[in-house]
């Protein structure tokens, strides 16, 4: 568990990181997203169905941040299979630039949320660092809006780097980037 103490006044309380049950805790974190990524109740719905599946996939694991007992934060990963669905979107346009080999030995960052009032005090980047930390895999890979965004800018303060953009996903309103680093990750 890592303890954050509080940032003064917008922030009094402390923020612990920990292991999640993302199962049992799936609808508070799918809350966390959803005011984070902006989604709507079907969108939740669907994901609900995505999160409880991944988290019976071998490896799989997550972790909070919470702030008197409250989610405010999680991330969730596994090792990367190429035979899961993001893993086929993705590939081809990993190979087109010579990058398909960073779909094996790689441990993939599924999701990555932090509460829009709990962002930008170091909250991600604990959850990402920590949940590679444990990551039996040589490198992390994940996919992230392609754009100039505070998230990508962590991503890259991380050491990840850009694999392939304007990926498209199904249903998916914007193109993604892939992005690939070696673990463990940067530290500042």
């Amino acid at each position: 568990m890592l303890r954050f103490p509080g940032h003064g006044h917008r922030h009094p309380e402390d923020v612990v990181i920990g292991p999640l049950d993302l199962s049992a805790r799936v609808d508070e974190a799918l809350a966390v997203q959803a005011v984070a990524f902006g989604l709507g109740a079907d969108e939740v719905a669907v994901r609900r169905q995505i999160v409880l599946r991944h988290m019976t996939y071998p490896g799989a694991r997550a972790f909070g941040a919470t702030v008197e007992g409250r989610l405010v934060g999680f991330v969730y990963g596994m090792p990367n299979d190429r035979t899961h669905w993001w893993s086929t979107v993705v590939e081809p346009y990993l190979r087109a630039r010579g990058h398909d080999g960073w779909l094996d030995n790689s441990f993939v960052i599924t999701e990555l949320h932090v509460h829009p009032r709990h962002q930008n005090l170091g909250i991600g980047r604990s959850l990402i660092t920590t949940i590679t930390d444990g990551a039996a895999e040589p490198r992390s890979i994940l996919s992230a809006i392609d754009a100039d965004s505070p998230a990508r800018g962590l991503y890259h303060s991380l050491g990840y780097e850009d694999l392939a953009r304007q990926v498209l996903f199904p249903s998916a309103p914007k193109p993604y980037a892939v992005m690939g680093a070696p673990l463990p990750l940067r530290r500042r």
